[in-house]
C-alpha cells in the first residue's frame, strides 16, 4: 500500500508537469466561453432564451463529452504507457520497491484523477458563467442536477480511458494507439447508430447517460443495467491491460 501511494503521488506529480494539463484547461475554458458567446448572441440577436443559469452547464457537458474529455484522456493514457516506454523512463518506475500491479494501478488511478479533475473544473467554470451571464433565480435542485450529471459522466469516460490503456499495452507506438483509439471511438459511435438495439454494449453510446439521471421519469432498471455493463467492461479492460503490462519485457 505504501509503495502504491508513493507511486500514485509520483505519477500525479509527473502528470501535473505535462503539457496536456494546460492544454485541457485552456480548451475547457474556450468551450465554456464559446458556449456562452453563442447563448448570449442568440439571446440578444434573436431575443430567444436558450438556457438558464443552471441549464448552461448541461450544454457545455454535451459539448465536451465527445471532444475534450475523451481526447485528453486518450493523450494522458498514451503518454503514461507508450510515452514512458519510448523514453525508457518506465524502467526507472519499475525499479522502485512496488509491484507491477501497484505501478499499473497507480497509473490508472492517476488517469481517473485527471478525468475527475477535468470534469470538476468544467462544472465549476460553467456554473459560474451560467450564473454571471444569465442572472436569474438559482435553485438548489438545479445545482444538484448539474453536480449529479458531471459526477455520473465520470464512469463512461473512465471506462473508455481503460480501453485506451489496453490498446496502449497492445500496440507499441503512441501515434498508432492514438489513431486506433480514434477509429474505435468513431466505430463504436457508428455501430451504436446502425445497431441501436445493441447500443448499450458500445461504451461511447453511454457518454450521455447522465441524461437518464436527470430526466423527469428515472428508468432505474436501465441505469442499473448500464452500470453493470460499464463496470464489467472496465474490469475486463483493466485485467487485460495489466496482463499485457505484466508480460512486457522492459
Amino acid at each position: 500500500m505504501v509503495g502504491f501511494r508513493a507511486t500514485f503521488i509520483n505519477e500525479t506529480v509527473k502528470l501535473l508537469k505535462k503539457k496536456e494539463i494546460m492544454a485541457a484547461a485552456i480548451l475547457s475554458v474556450f468551450a465554456v466561453l464559446i458556449g456562452q458567446v453563442a447563448v448570449t448572441a442568440i439571446k440578444h440577436g434573436l431575443g430567444l432564451r436558450v438556457v438558464g443559469n443552471t441549464e448552461f452547464p448541461f450544454m457545455v457537458l454535451s459539448m465536451i463529452i465527445y471532444t475534450i474529455l475523451p481526447l485528453f484522456a486518450t493523450f494522458v493514457a498514451i503518454d503514461m504507457f507508450n510515452g514512458e516506454m519510448s523514453s525508457n523512463t518506465m524502467k526507472i518506475t519499475l525499479t522502485r520497491p512496488v509491484s507491477r500491479l501497484g505501478v499499473f494501478s497507480a497509473k490508472v488511478s492517476t488517469l481517473a484523477l485527471f478525468i475527475a479533475a477535468n470534469l470538476l473544473f468544467v462544472m465549476l467554470l460553467s456554473l459560474v458563467a451560467g450564473i454571471l451571464f444569465n442572472p436569474s433565480s438559482v435553485s438548489l435542485i438545479g445545482i444538484v442536477r448539474v453536480v449529479l450529471s458531471y459526477t455520473t459522466t465520470f464512469l463512461p469516460i473512465f471506462v473508455f480511458g481503460l480501453l485506451v490503456v489496453l490498446l496502449a499495452n497492445i500496440v507499441r507506438g503512441g501515434l498508432a494507439v492514438f489513431f486506433l483509439s480514434i477509429l474505435v471511438f468513431i466505430g463504436f459511435n457508428f455501430l451504436g447508430i446502425f445497431f441501436s438495439q445493441y447500443s448499450s454494449f458500445f461504451i461511447t453510446s453511454m457518454f450521455n447517460w447522465y441524461t437518464l439521471w436527470i430526466s423527469e421519469s428515472i428508468n432505474g432498471f436501465k441505469i442499473f443495467r448500464q452500470i453493470l455493463i460499464m463496470v464489467s467492461s472496465g474490469i475486463m479492460f483493466f485485467t487485460a491491460g495489466f496482463y499485457l503490462f505484466d508480460r512486457k519485457e522492459i
